[in-house]
């Protein structure tokens, strides 16, 4: 059988694309093919859980614009098909000179994107958060928390009732295109199609390479280290508690982010990673690391960001200096608060030159279409992002 399209991947974006594909061909035969035994179990389940407003990005551009979307599609999403969510908000709390000048700029941004946000002092901060010290706070109602697993399995359900075919616990091993036809072979089984997408997140290059196309870029992984305060302490904030972020560096700060089970957790930082998909502390894969070692383009990026690399490399290995980002806004914090949690690791794809994507990166063919990049929040505009990407794929001829 010679399906329409084959779907590699089975987090959010692979399975938002395939479910964007069906509705944009009703009646299509589209097969999905994931590696492991169930659905999100890399980025898509091992993030912060939040759905962002999209404050932070530059105004007019792609990833406002789909985050902006997202937020909304996302929660209308879940209320459709009964997914756990909450719009608690955001603080965004300064706790120095320079980060109020840039609350300013802020301001500036969420006015530009359209996104509903206030700026507070710091009376009006202690009021509503009292466990929180700051100079001053932009709050933005928009922003919640959800089970992204949760929406996962409810793309899947949709994918399926639209005719669609998951079959999950197949590991692509080759990929071969030749006259029209795309054959995806997951050693004792295969499927032919007419179109292939690949969204593989942290085995993307790798994908890509798998099918004979050229790349200029190597995914590198970086570990988002979390920390769980104990349950007692899990009334110690009513929103979402974020530090104002360096606009020369790519991660967004060490949070409080209230999770959709109750808990609050702290982090992330963000490390370099000696593993892809190994999620344990000193976790190492030698081909993973190898990968990176030998790639000239992540030398050139360390050589650029080597102090803040220093610090969050400290910060890893002692947990003193994790707890004293923490502390700089939430004073009581100690260091028994900060008790073990499920790191998460960033696909972060690495250019030949040293820098880091920080927009969408496509590789293609006659009839491939391989999202080798997709810029976070991903997760929050993964539903924008399927429709994009799978009208991208439809135009191809």
């Amino acid at each position: 059988m010679i399906h329409d399209f084959c779907v590699i991947g089975g987090g959010i974006v692979g399975l938002a694309s395939a479910m964007k594909l069906l509705e944009m061909r009703p009646g299509a035969s589209l097969v999905l093919v994931e590696k492991e035994d169930g659905l999100g179990r890399h980025q898509t389940g091992h993030n912060s859980g939040v759905i962002h407003s999209g404050i932070y990005y530059q105004p007019g551009s792609l990833k406002a614009d789909l985050c902006r979307r997202g937020a909304a599609a996302t929660v209308d999403f879940a209320r459709e098909h009964g997914v756990r969510f909450e719009l608690c908000g955001k603080h965004i709390v300064a706790t120095s000179d320079l980060e109020l000048t840039r609350l300013d700029a802020l301001m500036e941004r969420a006015a530009r994107n359209g996104i509903a946000a206030e700026r507070i002092d710091a009376a009006e901060l202690v009021k509503r958060e009292p466990a929180i010290t700051g100079l001053g706070a932009i709050f933005t109602p928009s922003t919640g928390i959800i089970d992204y697993r949760g929406i996962c399995e409810a793309m899947a359900d949709a994918i399926r009732k639209a005719g669609g075919e998951i079959v999950t616990g197949a590991e692509v091993v080759s990929i071969s295109e030749a006259a029209g036809v795309v054959t995806v072979s997951a050693r004792e089984r295969s499927w032919s199609a007419q179109r292939l997408l690949a969204c593989a997140g942290l085995q993307s290059d790798r994908i890509a390479r798998l099918a004979g196309l050229p790349i200029n870029h190597r995914i590198v992984p970086f570990r988002g280290e979390y920390f769980q305060l104990p349950s007692g302490r899990n009334d110690i904030v009513s929103s979402l508690i974020y530090p104002v972020p360096d606009p020369d560096l790519p991660f967004l700060g060490i949070h409080l982010t209230r999770m959709i089970d109750g808990s609050v957790t702290v982090g992330p930082n963000a490390v370099l990673g000696f593993a892809r998909e190994k999620y344990q502390r000193f976790g190492f894969d030698p081909r993973d690391t190898t990968d990176w070692v030998a790639f000239p383009g992540l030398w050139r990026t360390l050589a650029r960001h080597w102090r803040s690399a220093a610090v969050e490399m400290r910060n890893s290995l002692w947990h003193g200096g994790y707890l004293a980002e923490c502390r700089k806004y939430c004073p009581s914090l100690t260091i028994a608060d900060l008790q073990p949690y499920p790191a998460g690791i960033r696909a972060q794809a690495v250019m030949a030159d040293g820098a880091l994507a920080h927009d969408f990166l496509f590789v293609e063919s006659d009839r491939q279409l391989h999202v080798c990049n997709a810029p976070s929040p991903a997760a929050t505009s993964a539903i924008p992002i399927g429709e994009m990407v799978a009208e991208k794929l439809l135009k191809r001829p």
